[in-house]
Formats: structure tokens, sequence, C-alpha cells
């Protein structure tokens, strides 16, 4: 029998081994957007194979489906490796493409993606999201060797960082292979750097486009400005109609969750978040529930003359993307209609609005504690030596209710590699080799106690 004080020291030990791999894999720049080469996430593929196959799994396989539209998945890896016939299965999800690194500029390091170490953190594009989730997985199969106790499937995808668009085809047509009694999710975030959480709610995403138009060609702004309000002053006054005075969203249809009681002090949260001072915070409520509980949108784009090359004309037309988070219970269809309704009805000066839906994404709502969502505790509190909590994330993993709708038999497990520092898609994204220890051990601990080698205190 495996003890925990053994698993510790192992993943001391393998440690050195997991920081080389992941930089070696941050190092692969696997921006899986289309206007990027895609013949390096098939490299980033490829490498995660190799080093699946060197911690002794059974089969390894480079797999890729097609959507009904005919979309080809980017290159995803299947791994299995099979001990018991009457031991449960686990599948182990991350994914090995990562976000585009931004302007150069903003990094502090000359590449993103070569790792950089400062104060305890490695810096780089994917060294938190998600490759050290995938090196996570990894490092746990190495430290438990020929006392992994359970049946194993990695299931490492290679297109989640453009919505995963194919993935409920790519689980439909490889349903068998990924079919699993436990699935765990490496791809969330702690509650702060050395106190770990369980996710047991996500925020569902909508994606969306809005054009606004009122007129069918630009015209001089001094001899047509007045009567004549330009599309980008229109947007404007359009899109402030989402909220109300105190940025409570006032859309009708969108819905809330149960309120949080977590507490997140504000000065904390303010600091995490880098804001400046004197900024007043939107909406009513505890911080939680607005993170969590609550519809909130962003502008996340508009097609708009830049600065450097303004001139005195009224625009005609504008195009603003609009990212709509929605909480657990709201249908993210329905919660796409009521924002079309919105802004066709609150159209300014009889201008003409179109709203284009990109990408929906449903909410996920674990529900009351099961004794799988408890003994994942129990291993992040051994690993971390602090209670783990349960929280709620406001991000969007939409890929989650896939997996519930494919395998609704399966306990899921939503874990964390990432902090409130970790700037996960931002400019000096950046890995705690605290929570990336911690999360390696919290695995082995749990596939462990899955396999009946360690007893724990629930």
């Amino acid at each position: 029998m495996i003890t925990i004080d053994e698993l510790k020291a192992r993943t001391d030990e393998a440690f050195a081994q997991m920081r080389e791999d992941l930089t070696s894999l941050v190092a692969i720049p696997s921006v899986s957007s289309s206007s990027f080469d895609q013949s390096h996430v098939q490299a980033s593929a490829e490498f995660t194979a190799e080093l699946l196959a060197g911690v002794g799994m059974d089969s390894v396989e480079i797999l890729k489906a097609s959507a009904p539209d005919g979309t080809v998945s980017r290159p995803a890896v299947v791994a299995r490796r099979d001990v018991n016939p009457d031991a449960p299965r686990v599948l182990l999800y991350a994914h090995h493409d990562v976000q585009p690194p931004g302007d150069v500029e903003d990094w502090d390091q000359e590449d993103p993606f070569t790792v950089v170490e400062r104060d305890g953190r490695l810096y780089g594009r994917g060294t938190a999201d998600d490759k050290a989730g995938v090196i996570a997985h990894i490092g746990a199969l190495r430290v438990l060797g020929d006392d992994l106790g359970v049946n194993i499937t990695c299931f490492i995808e290679g297109e989640e960082e453009i919505g995963s668009p194919t993935f409920a085809a790519f689980l439909e047509q490889y349903h068998e292979a990924l079919e699993s009694d436990v699935i765990v999710v490496l791809d969330s975030s702690n509650w702060k750097v050395g106190e770990p959480a369980l996710t047991t709610s996500l925020r569902g995403v909508v994606d969306l486009s809005v054009e606004l138009t009122c007129g069918t060609h630009a015209v001089h702004s001094g001899i047509f400005g007045g009567p004549y309000l330009d599309a980008n002053l229109l947007m404007c006054r359009l899109l402030a109609t989402l909220h109300d005075d105190a940025g409570d969203v006032v859309v009708e249809g969108l819905t809330h969750a149960p309120d949080s009681d977590l507490d997140y002090p504000e000065e904390q949260w303010r600091s995490d978040a880098g804001l400046i001072e004197g900024y007043e915070l939107a909406g009513t409520g505890s911080l939680p529930t607005r993170l969590w509980s609550r519809p909130a949108f962003a502008l996340i784009g508009m097609d708009i003359t830049s600065v450097a090359m303004k001139s005195n004309t009224i625009a005609p037309s504008c195009r603003a993307a609009l990212s709509l988070r929605i909480p657990p219970g709201q249908d993210p269809r329905e919660a796409a209609e009521a924002v079309r309704a919105h802004l066709e009805k609150h159209a300014p000066n009889g201008a003409r609005v179109e709203v284009d839906v990109n990408e929906l994404g449903a909410p996920f709502d674990a529900g009351e504690d099961t004794p799988m969502m408890l003994l994942s505790r129990w291993a992040m509190t051994e690993a971390w030596g602090h209670e783990a909590v349960s929280v709620g994330l406001g991000a969007s993993i939409p890929f989650i209710s896939d997996l519930a709708d494919a395998f609704p038999e399966a306990d899921i497990l939503i874990t964390g590699i990432e902090d409130p520092d970790t700037r996960a898609h931002g400019a000096n994204e950046s890995l705690d080799l605290g929570e990336f220890k911690g999360a390696t051990l919290a695995e082995a601990l749990l596939l462990a106690a899955l396999a009946g080698d360690i007893t724990p205190d629930l």
C-alpha cells in the first residue's frame, strides 16, 4: 500500500522533470486560432503524445473529428492505460492549444513562448492555461508509476481556446474510447495561491456581433454633423441600455442564479483585477454573487476608426462584438434571443440594428456535494495543507455541458491550477510553482484513493 508521505516525496522528486517538460511544451507556439500556423498545434500534439507514451500509457493516438458542417478538429491526443478491469476508469482532461500572445511589447520578456522564472512563478503563454494542466496529469501518472490502481484515459484537446467547435462531434465519434466513471478537468482556478478550490459552477457564454446602420455612406462631419449622429455614437448609446445606473444588467429574460455566501474581500479582488484607485465597482450584491451568479456583458471588439487614422467623417455603420456570461440555470439560446430583442427594441434614432449569434456555451452547476466531490476536496486539502473550498467561476468552460450530456453517469470534477494573478489570455501569463506541484500531488492522491490504496479521512 502506498502512503500519502510517499506520494509527496515522489512528487518532489518528479518536479524538476515536470518543469523541464512544461518549458519544452510552452516553447511550441500552439495557437489554435486559424490566423496562426497550425503546424505548431500538430507539433504540440506530437510532443504531448511522446510524454504520455513515456509514462507508460498502453495506447497513444492523435485524433481528429469532423463536425456536421464539415469542420475538422484540431489534433487531440487520446491515451489509455488499463490496469484492472474491476477498477474505475478516470478520464483526465486538459488542452494543449493556447491563446495568441498579443502584443509582444506588453510582455516583460522578449519571447512569450520562452519560459522565464521570476519570484516563484513561470511566465509564458500557456504556462498555466493549460499546458500546466497537461503536465500535471502526466506528472501524477509518473508519480504513481506501477502503483497506478485505476484505469486511465487522457484526453488532451487541441482547440479549447477557439471554443471547442467540434467537441460534441469528437465525443460522439470517440464515445467508447472516452467513456469513464470519473472525469477530472484540470483547467480552472484556485481561490488564491495556497488555497485550493473545486469549481462547482460555471457561467455560460453567448458571443454576439451587433451591427448598427444609420446611413448608406460616410459624409463630412462639418457639413452634416448636428442632426446626423454618427453610428459610433449611436452604438455607444445602444450598448449603454444594457445596464442600469448601478451597473446591473437590465435585459428582460436574463436570469440570476442563487446568491453566493462565500466572502471575497473587495480590496483583495481589486488587487487581483489590477484596478486603479478610485474605480467604482459595477452592480449590486456580494462580489462572488456578481462574479458567478449574475449575467455580465463585456464589449470585446469594435470596428471603428482608430485615433491615428481619424478624419472628420460621420460613420454610417458600426459593428461591435459582445460577450455575455450567463449564470447556471439560463439557457444560452434563450439568452441570445433576449439580448437580440432588447437591442432591436432600443435601437436609437431609428437606426437599423442586426444581431448575429456566433457562439453559445451552456453554464454548469454540479449541484449538491457527491462522494466524489468530497474525495476531491480531501485530496486538495492534503496536497496544499490548506482546506479546499467550493467556488463558482465567472469564466466559461462550455464543453463541460457537452461532457455531462455525453456521459451522464460520470462524476465531473473541475480542478484548478491557475490563481487570481495568472493573467490567462493576457500578457505576462504565469504559473505559481506551488500551485503546479499542489495540483499534481492532489491528482495522484485522488487516483490512489479511488483505487483503494489510500483511505481518506473524510
